[in-house]
């Protein structure tokens, strides 16, 4: 009767082997789909899942293939895994006509869970288990960290619509009348909802004692604005 050692057990490709694996890989693609799920992204808890299983699957494929016949290469079927994921994260990025890039953390978060499938496949447990909850404390907590320091910082950039060109010319003689400094700005014609009027995104370096608040209210007050928004 053949015994397996607690060793064979864990990281020769078996039933009990496989069953953890793709468990793990569920468990582990969940945890960072129920982040993005629950902040209402493209790509949520059972895409994620889903990209985690079958990565996994893949490579339990490879791994059982080059056992059963003795040859080939091991990394061939992640490296493809890798590539098409790259495929699928390309749909969940969106830019809007608001100058404003979204879906790209979940774009990651796809490729860093077909990675974590690829580890788990393999029977890289620990790696993937410390890459999972350093990706889901990335998800969880950066955004606070990252939106604390981006208010403290003096660069902001804001999506204005202005009601007519003069109006757009005067705004900006007033902002730099602030000693703002601009390090970029663009215009573009034709608003459907308003005739001749200016939607453009500008991009400054505000004063020191001036707060994105405070150039939020003093823009919008200013004449002809019709909306503002930090992007």
């Amino acid at each position: 009767m053949l015994t397996l050692t607690l060793p064979d057990l864990f990281y020769d490709v078996n039933l009990f082997s496989t069953s953890l694996r793709l468990i793990l890989a569920v468990v582990f693609g969940g945890i960072i789909g129920l982040e993005r799920g629950a902040n209402r992204h493209p790509a949520g808890f059972r895409t994620h899942i889903l990209v985690c299983v079958g990565a996994a699957l893949a490579m339990l494929t490879n791994e059982y293939i080059c056992d059963l016949y003795g040859s080939g290469d091991p990394a061939r079927l992640g490296a493809q895994v890798i590539t098409g994921v790259g495929f699928l994260g390309v749909g969940t990025i969106l830019v809007t006509g608001r100058h404003r890039i979204k879906g790209l953390t979940t774009a990651a978060g796809l490729w860093a869970s077909a990675c974590l499938g690829l580890a788990l496949g393999i029977g890289f447990y620990s790696g993937a288990a410390i890459a999972a909850f350093v990706i889901f404390l990335s998800l969880a907590l950066l955004p606070k960290v990252e939106n604390y320091f981006y208010r403290k910082s003096r660069a902001i950039d804001l999506y204005i619509e202005i009601d007519s060109t003069e109006n757009f010319r005067r705004f900006i003689k007033h902002v730099r009348k602030i000693d703002a400094a601009f390090y970029e700005t663009s215009h573009s014609q034709a608003i459907p909802t308003i005739s001749g009027g200016i939607a453009f995104h500008l991009a400054m370096v505000l004063p020191k004692n001036m707060s994105h608040q405070q150039a939020i209210e003093e823009f919008s007050e200013f004449e002809g604005v019709y909306l503002i928004e930090e992007i």
